[in-house]
C-alpha cells in the first residue's frame, strides 16, 4: 500500500458530509437472541441516511444459507444508487420462510416512508442475531420511525448506531480518515460488528467464488462524501473488502448474514473519479483499504475468547491462490490456535497446517518465523525445513505478547497472502456451549 494520505478524525460514518444516522431501542434482543446479546435496554436498531441518492456498492456472505435481508439488498446493491440502510441487531432473520421475506421488505418500506424517500428500493436492510426466530416487527416498526425521527449529524449519533449494531461484541467499532482528492476534502467513515461466526468470504452477489473456502455475523457500514461513478465504487468496494474482510478468521464459521455496504454522495464535491489507477483514484482506494483494513482488525481483536491478534505473512507460494490456501489453514487450525493461546511457539503445527493445504510444499524449503507486530527482525524458528539455533525461549516471548507476526516462506514462487487471525481458548468454548 502506497504512504499513507490522509488523517484520521472522527465522527465515524458522520464525518462525510451529507451523512446522517439514528439509533433506538425497540427490544428486539430480548425476544430470542441468546447469551451474548440478550444485554438489557441497549440500542438494537439504526438508520442511516444520505441527504441525497448515493452511489452504492455492497458485498455479501457466499454461504448457501442466505438470511432474507441479505437476498433483499443484494440487487438493491447491484443498482447504480441507493439512499439509505436499516439494520437491527438481536434477530439474523434468517431460516425465517416467506415471513422473513415479507419482514424485511416492511423494513424498508417503512424506513422509506419514514424518511420520505420515494423509492423503497432505495433502502437496504441489514440484520444479525439469532437465527431461526421470526422478527418482532411490532417493536420494529416503532423503532424505525423513532430512529427516522431521531437523525443526528454529530459523532455521538455515529457512536450511538455503532453500538445498535453489535451482539456478541464487548465494544464499538468505528474509524474515519479525510483525505485530499483533485484539491477537496473527502472523508471516509465506517463502522463495523462481529466477534464470532467470523471468517467472512463475501461476494457482490452472494454468489461462492472458486476460492472462497466453505465457513456471529460480521456486518460493516461505510460512507463517503467522494464523488465516483458507480462502477468504479462498487470495484472499491471489493478491492477493499477482498483484502481486509475477506483475509480474517476468529473460528472459521461464515455467518449467513455478512454484510457490506458502502454509500457515496458525491458532496465533496471532487473532481468525479472515473478510474481507481491514476493518482486520485488510487489515494481513494488506499484510503478505503486501510478504513477497512482496521475495522477488520478490531473484530479479530474482539473476537469471542481472543486473547491475542495473530498477523499471518504467507511468502512463496506458487501462487496467491496457494498463498491464501496456506494461510487459511494456519489460520483455523485448532492445534494451532490453541498453541497461541498457550503461549507455546509450536512452529510443528503451522508446518503441518500448511502441509494439509492446498499449497504445494516441500519441507526442504519451508522457513517459519515469529516477530513483533510490524517488526523487521524476525526469529526463525526453522529455515529450509531444518530447525535452527534460536532457543525457545526467544520464541516464547514473542508469543507472550498480545499480537504477533507467523512468517512462512515457502520458497517455491511468488504468491502472497496477509492474513489476520486470533488464538482459541477456553472462553470461547464456554461463550458458546449454550445455556
Amino acid at each position: 500500500m502506497a504512504k499513507n494520505t490522509w488523517k484520521i478524525i472522527e465522527g465515524s460514518i458522520c464525518a462525510p458530509l451529507g451523512f446522517k444516522t439514528g439509533s433506538v431501542f425497540c427490544d428486539v434482543k430480548t425476544l430470542g437472541t441468546g447469551k451474548g446479546s440478550n444485554k438489557g435496554k441497549k440500542r438494537d436498531l439504526a438508520v442511516i441516511v444520505s441527504s441525497k441518492p448515493a452511489s452504492v456498492a455492497g458485498m455479501f456472505t457466499t454461504n448457501q444459507i442466505v438470511a432474507a435481508p441479505v437476498t433483499l439488498s443484494i440487487p438493491r446493491a447491484n443498482k447504480a444508487q441507493a439512499q439509505a440502510i436499516v439494520v437491527n441487531s438481536g434477530n439474523a432473520n434468517a431460516c425465517t420462510g416467506t415471513q422473513g421475506w415479507n419482514d424485511a421488505m416492511e423494513m424498508a418500506e417503512l424506513t422509506a416512508e419514514n424518511l420520505d424517500i420515494k423509492n423503497p428500493e432505495d433502502v437496504l436492510v441489514c440484520s444479525t442475531g439469532r437465527i431461526g426466530i421470526n422478527i418482532p416487527m411490532d417493536n420494529v416498526r416503532l423503532g424505525i420511525a423513532k430512529a427516522c425521527k431521531n437523525l443526528g449529524q454529530s459523532k455521538t449519533a455515529a457512536n450511538h448506531t455503532s453500538k445498535a449494531i453489535l451482539t456478541s461484541d464487548t465494544c464499538p467499532k468505528e474509524i474515519s480518515i479525510e483525505l485530499t482528492l483533485s484539491g477537496k476534502k473527502v472523508r471516509i467513515g465506517g463502522i463495523t460488528k462481529g466477534a464470532g461466526m467470523i471468517h467472512p468470504g463475501m461476494s457482490p452477489t452472494g454468489e461462492r467464488p472458486a476460492s472462497t473456502p466453505l465457513h456471529a455475523t460480521m456486518l460493516c457500514f461505510i460512507t463517503t462524501d467522494c464523488k465516483i461513478d458507480p462502477k468504479i465504487w462498487k470495484q472499491a468496494i471489493k478491492e477493499a473488502v477482498s483484502s481486509s474482510f475477506n483475509k480474517i478468521s476468529v473460528d472459521g464459521d461464515m455467518s449467513t448474514n455478512d454484510s457490506v455496504i458502502g454509500l457515496a454522495n458525491g458532496m465533496a464535491a471532487n473532481t468525479k473519479i472515473t478510474s481507481l489507477k491514476g493518482k486520485t483514484g488510487s489515494s481513494l482506494l488506499n484510503g478505503l483499504k486501510f478504513v477497512c483494513l482496521e475495522l477488520a482488525k478490531m473484530i479479530v481483536r474482539d473476537g469471542e475468547g481472543v486473547t491475542k491478534l495473530i498477523k499471518l505473512n504467507i511468502q512463496g507460494a506458487q501462487s496467491d491462490k496457494q498463498a491464501d490456501s496456506a494461510a487459511r489453514a494456519v489460520a483455523n487450525s485448532e492445534l494451532v490456535k490453541t498453541s497461541w493461546f498457550g503461549e507455546d511457539p509450536n512452529w510443528g503445527r503451522i508446518a503441518h497446517a500448511i502441509g494439509y493445504s492446498d499449497a504445494i510444499v516441500d519441507i526442504n524449503k519451508l522457513d517459519i518465523g515469529y516477530s513483533k507486530l510490524g517488526a523487521r527482525k524476525i526469529s526463525y524458528a526453522i529455515k529450509a525445513g531444518t530447525p535452527t539455533k534460536t532457543s525457545l525461549d526467544t520464541l516464547r516471548k514473542i508469543c507472550k505478547l498480545k499480537e504477533f507476526e507467523i512468517h512462512c516462506n515457502l520458497n517455491m514462487g511468488n504468491g502472497t497472502s496477509e492474513f489476520y487471525t486470533s488464538d482459541l481458548s477456553e472462553e470461547y468454548v464456554d461463550f458458546n456451549k449454550g445455556e
